[in-house]
Order: structure tokens, then sequence, then C-alpha cells
């Protein structure tokens, strides 16, 4: 194992965790904010992969394919947030759960409806299709770059937002104490709004980036949703600086994890036992570290409450 190979699931880890920031930021406000759980998030990760890939195809141009996929999400998620999300705000937590999960089969049943049941390949942009010669030896893929500069990008622009704007203080104002934010008059059902479109544009950009690099498939946002929640826990519920810090810490640990205990645990075990406890422990480590933050810190490493 040498440094190249080191450095590169580095890379990709880092690639990882910022796509998964793109899903937990907007959960997390929705979440903290909102004080409402929405298990549909994982649906507009899909539903932004769908529509970018088949505008892709269809127009050849990826640039086209991404804006339209954040564009179409959007809308549907301020339909979905008119017609269902605001009548739960009120709601309990059990309800919310149950009404999202009903619009998760609800949402794979309009795919399937729409564009079969077969997964999609997603082609990679032309332009984008080969290396780049990162150092002596370390060919990197150009596209795996872009998200990462992606990445990158929307984090700074949501921290600016969130932190230097009049918008972002009411965001900031209801996540720590959503009571207080309305006795002081501010106009909660727009600020829940514009979080629900917020949080649904960042899901379908993050859907719409993956697609090319992942399968397009029916469930693929339930797939997705499972770690985005071991980032909001692990960040602190309603913390944007918490879901970026263990978006990273996730996708370092879960990339590290599938690239090097394997090889590690044929080392020193037989190779059948080897082969298949390595991806079984590679699997569990996001959530082995989910366990030893909340042991230190059961409110997340920063939350937006207290």
């Amino acid at each position: 194992m040498d440094a190249i190979f080191v450095l590169e699931q580095l890379l990709n880890g880092l690639g990882y965790g910022l796509m998964l920031f793109l899903i937990a930021a907007g959960l997390t406000l929705v979440f903290g904010i909102m004080d409402t759980m929405n298990l549909a998030h994982g649906s507009l990760y899909m539903a932004g992969a769908y529509v970018a890939a088949r505008v892709h195809e269809a127009s050849a141009s990826f640039a086209l394919g991404v804006a339209l996929a954040v564009a179409v999400t959007v809308a549907v998620a301020a339909v979905l947030e008119l017609v269902v999300v605001r009548r739960l705000y009120r709601r309990d937590h059990l309800v919310q759960v149950l009404a999202t999960f009903g619009i998760i089969l609800i949402a794979d049943d309009v795919v399937k409806a729409i564009w079969g049941v077969a997964p999609l390949l997603a082609s990679t942009p032309a332009a984008l299709a080969g290396p780049v010669q990162l150092l002596d030896g370390l060919p990197y893929p150009s596209y795996r770059l872009l998200l990462i500069c992606a990445g990158l990008a929307v984090a700074f622009g949501l921290y600016l937002l969130v932190n230097n704007t009049r918008i972002g203080m009411l965001v900031r104002a209801g996540a720590s104490n959503r009571q207080m934010a309305e006795f002081m008059g501010v106009r909660v059902g727009a600020v829940f709004a514009f979080v629900f479109a917020l949080g649904a544009g960042l899901a379908a950009l993050a859907g719409a980036l993956m697609a090319p690099i992942s399968s397009v498939q029916i469930g693929m946002g339930e797939a997705i949703l499972i770690p985005a929640l071991v980032v909001i826990v692990i960040g602190g519920i309603g913390s944007v600086r918490g879901a970026f810090v263990a978006a990273l810490l996730v996708g370092m640990v879960d990339t590290a994890g599938r690239a090097f205990l394997p090889p590690a645990l044929r080392a020193v075990l037989p190779p059948a036992v080897a082969a298949d406890l390595g991806p079984a422990l590679a699997g569990i480590s996001m959530y082995v570290l989910m366990a030893a933050v909340l042991a230190l810190k059961p409110a997340g490493l920063f939350p937006a409450r207290g």
C-alpha cells in the first residue's frame, strides 16, 4: 500500500463527504428549524439524478441537465411543502415519519411510471472523461475533481448565506430557538418554505452530480438517506457547520474502511474470512464513528440548540 493509493482514497473520501454534505445540510436545516422529520428528502435526491441523467442524454449538455434537475426538483418540493409538509409542522414526529415514508413509496412508483424499473446509466461529460495528472504517478479522474470543487464552492456559498445575510440570520434564529423567533415577528411560514426549497435544491444538485458515478435507480434515495441521517446526528441537528464536519468525517471513514480494511485483514486472516469480514466491518465503520461521537457529545459536535 503506497502513498499514491492512500492519497487517492483520501480524495475519494473528500468527494463523497462533500456530496453527503449537500444532502445532509438541507436535511439538518429542515429538521433543526422546522422540527420536521422529512424521510422523503432522499426522494428529492433521486429526482435530481433522474432528471439530470435524462436531460443530459437528450440534450448532450451536462450543465443544462444539472440546472433543470435543480429547478424541477425545487418546483416539486414547493408543491410538496404546500400540499403535504406544511400540514405536518405541528404534528408529532411519528406522524411526520409515516407521512414522509408514504411520499417515498409514491415517489418510487412515479419514477417507475415515467422511466421504468431498469437503472439508468448516466454518462460522464465528454470534457471531463479523462484524468488529470495531480502528482507524478497520480492520475485522478477529472470528474471527481469537479465534484470536490463543486462541493467546496456550495459549502462556502452556504456558509456565506447562513452567516452573512438577513435570511441566514432568520434561519440561524429559527434553528436556535424557533418560538423566540416567532415572538420577534419572523415570518416563520416564509422561512420554512425557503428552507425546504433550499434543502431540495441541494439534494437535487447532489443527485445530479453523483449520477455519472453511481447507478441511477429506484431506491437510491433511501440508500443515501441513512448516511445523511448519520451525518446530522454526528454534526448536531440544525447545524450547517456540524453537517460539514460530520460529512467529511463520515466520507473519509467510510471510504478508508472500504479501501484499507479488506487488504489489512487479508494479511492476518485466511482470504475467505477476510473477504467476508472486510466489507462487513467497512459497512459499520460510520456507525462506530457515530457511537463514539455520541458517547462523548450526546448532542453532536456542533448542536444548533444550546
